[in-house]
């Protein structure tokens, strides 16, 4: 059976307890061989990368060749010889690309769409994610084991309608200090910027919108802000925020880029020069036409450790944008690691503005564990109002509706009024496109800087 609670019940803790990490994220089976392959085909060359990456898929391509979808697919030893992996496919029907038998733990995503996707991690696979991320710490001389971190990201601490301090919790020993975001505004920028100072911490773990907020509000009220190091995720930071957080804090700034499919990874350490980290994934870069700016890519993504559930040639919808056509061998540079790109386009983290101004991170939680929803759209129509639309599925109903309203409810301040309502059909723009989010006329939208 996939489906192991006693597990599931083990990794949420581990995420807050010390160890818990070593059990799992850090389990030495895995995360050892994973951080020295890392580190070695960092230094390795391009066709070092490349022999060790087409040995690596051809494994994975035999354990998707095992699932439903891969027999219904024909998938064989080439990749050439699977289709194009529709997001929606593994949304409809999750456990035909599951491999049964193994050890995994299930995981939700909400999606930055509204659509919620279930997902099935091997155990080796949550290490190797834990492996990627201390890799990029330890470029930057951190031992992430001991290193103490700032989280100011989704979580929620207590009830937004709680306005005294503290906004925070401390965690894994003292090490971590796990903020509210959604608390963070003007009456308590104050406490946020005292509490960081205080807990003087090696790296903050940010959402870039959060960052955003935190670096304007401090401005405003006089606070000095300082960090030796950021480490950004989840949201698009712009190269404005980049450089704004790098001349206001002091210290350098690492953003990466992932999907809860774990079928890409890619950081940057300087605005504009993004690398692919080689040993992680086998990426593709698919054609997608030009613009006015250069020629478009999608990333197409097939996983390297996941036997649980292993997805191949995964359509992530994001866009890389190269200045012209490159040559085959310059592609295989970029999806390699060995040369820099400039960055993935078409992806923001999608938030709400409150009337005070605070900007509300962690929308696409709000159907997180809600059973009976096909899709959800948010739509901030006043500043006080938010209507949250939702296209049913079966065995949608009053007991739903009550989850996310109280999903929904962590994540808003009193002032803002919640509805539920079941739609056919939600909004689209001109283009087509159904956005996440979508905003009345006199709502604000979020910022996307530092002032």
């Amino acid at each position: 059976m996939i489906r192991r609670p006693s597990l599931q019940r083990l990794a949420t803790p581990a995420k807050r307890i010390a160890a818990g990490e070593g059990i799992v994220r850090r389990n030495p089976i895995w995360f050892g061989p994973a951080a020295r392959r890392f580190a070695r085909l960092g230094a390795a060359s391009l066709e070092a990368r490349r022999a060790w990456a087409e040995a690596e898929l051809r494994r994975a391509l035999a354990h998707a060749a095992r699932t439903a979808y891969g027999r219904r697919v024909g998938g064989g030893s080439e990749l050439a010889s699977w289709p194009l992996l529709e997001p929606a496919a593994v949304r409809e029907n999750p456990r035909d690309f599951v491999l049964g038998g193994r050890w995994a733990l299930p995981a939700a995503t909400g999606g930055t769409t509204g659509v919620p996707l279930q997902l099935w991690r091997s155990l080796r696979s949550v290490a190797v994610e834990q492996a990627a991320l201390d890799h990029l710490l330890r470029a930057h001389g951190l031992d992430p084991r001991r290193a103490r971190v700032a989280v100011l990201r989704g979580d929620d601490v207590k009830s937004i309608a709680d306005r005294q301090a503290p906004f925070w919790i401390d965690a894994m020993g003292g090490r971590r200090r796990i903020y509210s975001s959604n608390h963070l505004a003007p009456d308590t920028v104050r406490a946020f910027a005292r509490s960081l100072a205080e807990f003087a911490a090696d790296y903050w773990w940010v959402y870039p919108t959060t960052l955003g907020s935190l670096l304007r509000l401090a401005a405003r009220a006089n606070e000095p802000l300082r960090a030796p190091l950021v480490f950004s995720s989840s949201e698009l930071l712009s190269e404005e925020l980049h450089r704004a957080a790098q001349r206001t804090l002091g210290g350098a700034v690492v953003d990466y880029y992932g999907q809860a499919e774990r079928v890409a990874f890619a950081w940057c350490d300087a605005p504009g020069e993004w690398r692919f980290l080689p040993g992680y994934s086998h990426v593709e870069l698919i054609p997608r036409g030009e613009d006015a700016a250069g020629a478009l890519y999608e990333i197409v993504g097939t996983p390297l450790w996941n036997e649980a559930m292993p997805l191949v040639r995964y359509r992530t919808g994001d866009l890389v944008r190269l200045p012209a056509a490159p040559a085959p061998q310059a592609l295989a540079e970029i999806t390699l690691g060995v040369r820099a790109f400039p960055g993935v386009i078409g992806r923001d983290g999608d938030i709400l503005v409150a009337p005070d101004g605070s900007q509300l991170t962690g929308i696409d939680h709000f159907h997180r564990g809600v059973e009976g929803i096909v899709r959800i759209q948010v739509a901030h129509l006043t500043p006080e109002r938010v209507e949250i639309r939702v296209v049913p599925a079966e065995g949608f109903g009053a007991a739903q509706i009550a989850r996310l309203e109280a999903n929904s409810r962590a994540k808003l301040p009193p002032s803002m009024s919640i509805e539920v309502r079941v739609v056919e059909t939600l909004e689209r723009t001109a283009l087509g496109k159904t956005p996440f989010v979508v905003r009345g006329p006199g709502v604000a939208k979020p910022a996307k800087g530092a002032a």
